[in-house]
């Protein structure tokens, strides 16, 4: 059996998903870890991204942010070096990030269904993480943007 742990981090309107998230990630034998930075009315989201991201990063596992749409969750966890962060959609979008990008956490709003959660969360927990040609080297590229020393257009 593979060991899976997930860092969870969400800001104050995730947080009214974070307990069904959490029940379906241990009803399934995942080990979940929140991020222990506390939720208030007019949290901010950038402050989650990168507690998770640390721990992330640290731990060597999978991470998965909720904010409104993702989208300014993935954006400030993408300015850590180290972390490949994908808003996502829909399980295509959750296999892509893992298989294609290398993502090692996944974010998206709470205007999705949490039966259609479920089966993101399930999908990037299952997706193997890239191992052909092109992808690697397209991977490498990125993390040569990310130190500054990509210069070969």
């Amino acid at each position: 059996m593979i060991f899976i742990k997930i860092i969870l981090g969400v800001d104050h309107q995730g947080i009214k998903i974070k307990d069904s998230i959490i029940e379906y990630l241990k009803k399934n034998a995942i080990n979940v870890e929140c991020s222990e930075l506390k939720n208030f009315d007019a949290d901010d989201y950038p402050d989650f991204a990168l507690d998770v991201c640390k721990k992330v990063l640290n731990e060597n596992c999978l991470g998965i942010l909720i904010c409104g749409s993702g989208i300014g969750m993935s954006i400030a966890a993408n300015k850590v070096k180290g972390i490949k962060c994908a808003r996502v959609f829909d399980e295509n979008d959750a296999f892509t990030a893992k298989n294609h990008n290398g993502a090692n956490i996944i974010a998206f709003g709470i205007n999705l269904d949490l039966e259609k959660i479920y089966k993101i969360i399930d999908t990037f927990i299952a997706t193997k993480s890239p191992c052909e040609e092109r992808h690697l080297r397209r991977i490498k590229k990125i993390d040569k943007i990310e130190q500054g020393l990509y210069d070969e257009l």
